[in-house]
Order: C-alpha cells, then structure tokens, then sequence
C-alpha cells in the first residue's frame, strides 16, 4: 500500500471521494463502521429515494472514516470529548471540545490519498 508523504504507514490513505470506494476502504479498513454506514445510506438515500442527501452522506462518512482508520487519533480524539463531559471548568471543557473539533475539521478536509 502505498502512502501519502509524511502520512504514517500503518494508516491507510484516503480513498477515491466517491460512495463506492468509501464503503470499500470501511469495509477493507474499518469494518466496524460499516453497518452504520450501511444503515446510514438505507435511511438518508437508499430508502428516501432522494439523491440530494448524497453529498451531506459522503461529507459525513469521509470524516467518520478519516478517523476512524487512524486508531491512535481516533483513541486522542474520543479522549478529548470525554475528558471534556466530565469537565467540572466550562472553561476546560470548551477548550478540550475546540482541539477535538479542530482535529475534526482537520481531517475533513483531507483529500483522496491522504
């Protein structure tokens, strides 16, 4: 498998940004999310019939799965938002809220291959 420059080997790359490949790199990657991924797409487009939720899906799981195939971020990110339910500070809890979703956004944004 080949990776991205500066990517870490053992964290798969990003797939083709399409339904099909997405389901494929959960599946082969993370397989755990896929049946809610599967439910997911029954429920938002399969069943609906409505292609306009498409984009909102792929949005959705691209990110879902840009963390979840990275086990050590994944594991710092849920820490992040636990750390912070517990919070007693408002203060710390917003702040370890605002790394999490910065990590979040980070990794939405990546692209095929990354």
């Amino acid at each position: 498998m080949t990776t991205a420059p500066g990517h870490p080997s053992d964290v798969p790359p990003l797939p083709e940004r399409s339904i099909p490949a997405l389901r494929a790199a959960i599946a082969a990657h993370a397989p755990e999310l896929l049946p809610d991924f599967e439910a997911s797409w029954r429920a938002k487009v399969a069943d609906t019939y409505d292609i306009s939720a498409a984009p909102a899906f792929l949005a959705r799981w691209w990110a879902e799965y840009a963390l979840a195939r990275d086990p050590e971020l994944d594991r710092h990110v849920r820490d992040l938002e636990e750390r912070a339910a517990r919070a007693a500070d408002p203060e710390k809890a917003q702040a370890l809220l605002e790394e999490a979703a910065e990590i979040h956004t980070r990794i939405s944004r990546l692209g095929p291959g990354e």
